[in-house]
């Protein structure tokens, strides 16, 4: 069935994840497009049942040159999953979902206020939380990395998700590190 393909070449029902905590919310169900139409909008926790490829695509919208213009962060999302492939020869999707339990920080702090000063606190990170931040750690990395050379966002997403996915040095897995060491400086 081509439903079970993301771009309709990478098989999804092969895609194994290890971290039961963010399980529920990385959602690998088949999907005729990667375009929901804001139809996970409606409540709180639908968009653990939008497709996780749909989710990164969606992160990559929210800067200043891509704002709104899914078609062309579609096309990014294809052409790093093509670059994923021809380096690793590995399922994409497989690695997308390593990276995203690598990136995820599991704790980071708040700020409450006692009297007249603030105080930070450290929390554990819900898991929904956690695969969102980590979504957005990773497009977040791979614009950073793009921005003002000569490297396109496709071959520098690609990079990130690598490094993410053999939790290597890169810039998603050092803001979870970050996060976390300031939660622990916290205590």
């Amino acid at each position: 069935m081509a439903f079970d393909k993301i771009f309709d070449r990478w098989d999804i029902s092969e895609v194994e994840i290890q971290d039961i905590g963010v399980e529920r919310h990385i959602s690998l169900k088949p999907v005729s497009m990667l375009h929901s139409g804001g139809r996970h909008a409606k409540q709180q926790f639908e968009q653990a049942k939008v497709c996780v490829v749909e989710r990164l695509i969606n992160k990559l919208m929210r800067t200043e040159r891509n704002t709104g213009k899914k078609l062309k962060a579609y096309k990014i999302v294809k052409n790093a999953f093509e670059l994923i492939y021809e380096r690793t020869k590995e399922n994409p999707v497989q690695l997308l979902v390593h990276a995203i339990q690598n990136a995820g920080p599991r704790e980071e702090t708040i700020r409450l206020r006692f009297g007249g000063i603030m105080v930070p606190k450290p929390v554990d990170v819900t898991s929904q939380r956690k695969v969102d931040l980590a979504l957005l750690f990773i497009a977040h990395g791979s614009e950073k990395c793009a921005f003002k050379t000569r490297r396109s966002i496709e071959q520098c997403l690609a990079d990130e998700i690598i490094n993410a996915a053999k939790n290597k040095k890169c810039h998603s897995v050092s803001k979870k590190e970050e996060k976390e060491r300031m939660a622990r400086a916290a205590r």
